[in-house]
């Protein structure tokens, strides 16, 4: 979490210089979701998000320095610089992005899941998406398919609850989200979203239920960022109020008390895995402004093109 958080903070100093640019969303006041999911889940699972990608991909065990990279738009970056802040991917880490368009990921999600039961795995695919993408038609389509393939899929709702600047009351007329799975006779529930604890035992018993071969399973996980939707956003459409009462529930600090208080960590370790932290991202920047941009050639490569495409005429 703190390694989420520090890398977040770098990320907005870097986008307020210029040197990253173009959208840029961060995952702030949700880590506790990412390193809950990470230890519930295992490595050969595979995992397909939103854009708001950074910590996903981060918890999942990609590097600092691939991901500042992408950030830059730089070629070593993890999608080789063309993807940058709302598409990381990693093929090693079994991470499919990152995806710009709302709920776009929920079928591909599904379609995970189907390559996994139809190839005997019993890997299973954790797709998340913001709430506001819980009112994209996608969604219902792929629970209703979802349900009569019993395919496994834990669908994981971060339900920070504003979808850009409106609110989940003023967009929804079901603002209990976990709820629209009942539909589909879809097991389904709420997770508090600041205890890591929490998030960890919701997805381990949602991916043992996957396991077992009992179809998908839908969480809504209630969390919280504290910074706008993107970097463009001042965020005027909440109060300060607001704010401070769920930075006081902030899941870094709450999780560092509780260590505290039962001797599970000293100040002195946390201090030592702050410092570490901070030098890996350092280390970070630096790998990212050393990296070269893409050459413009690079435009034609990692293209998917039909031969024989009928409506394409040789001078094109």
């Amino acid at each position: 979490m703190l390694r989420i958080r520090r890398f977040e903070e770098r990320a907005g100093m870097l986008y307020s210089q210029q040197k990253i640019r173009g959208f840029c969303h961060l995952y702030i006041g949700q880590e506790a979701v990412a390193a809950g999911s990470v230890t519930a889940l295992r490595p050969s699972d595979p995992v397909i998000t939103a854009y708001r990608d950074h910590g996903l991909a981060l918890a999942r065990g990609m590097s600092a320095r691939e991901c500042m990279a992408e950030l830059f738009g730089k070629v070593d970056g993890c999608s080789k610089g063309k993807g940058g802040s709302m598409h990381f991917f990693s093929k090693e880490k079994n991470f499919f992005g990152g995806h710009g368009i709302v709920g776009a990921q929920i079928p591909l999600g599904a379609g995970i899941a189907f390559a996994e039961k139809y190839r005997g795995t019993d890997n299973v695919c954790a797709c998340y998406f913001g709430d506001g993408a819980a009112r994209q038609g996608a969604l219902h389509e792929t629970f209703n398919m979802a349900m009569m393939w019993k395919l496994p899929v834990v669908f994981i709702c971060e339900n920070n609850l504003y979808a850009m600047g409106t609110s989940v009351q003023r967009s929804s007329n079901v603002t209990d989200i976990y709820r629209l799975g009942c539909a589909y006779d879809m097991p389904a529930r709420a997770v508090d979203g600041h205890s890591c604890e929490e998030v960890h035992r919701a997805i381990a018993e949602a991916a043992a239920h996957c396991r077992e071969g009992k179809g998908p399973y839908f969480l809504e996980i209630k969390t919280y960022r504290y910074k706008g939707h993107s970097m463009s956003d001042p965020a005027k459409y909440r109060t300060k109020d607001e704010l401070e009462a769920h930075k006081a529930r902030d899941p870094i600090e709450t999780l560092l008390a509780y260590m505290l208080n039962r001797k599970l960590v000293n100040l002195a370790e946390v201090e030592a895995i702050n410092q570490q932290i901070m030098e890996e991202i350092d280390e970070a920047v630096a790998f990212a402004e050393a990296s070269p941009f893409p050459d413009p050639e690079e435009l034609y490569k990692d293209n998917y093109v039909q031969a024989d495409y009928p409506f394409l005429r040789e001078e094109w």
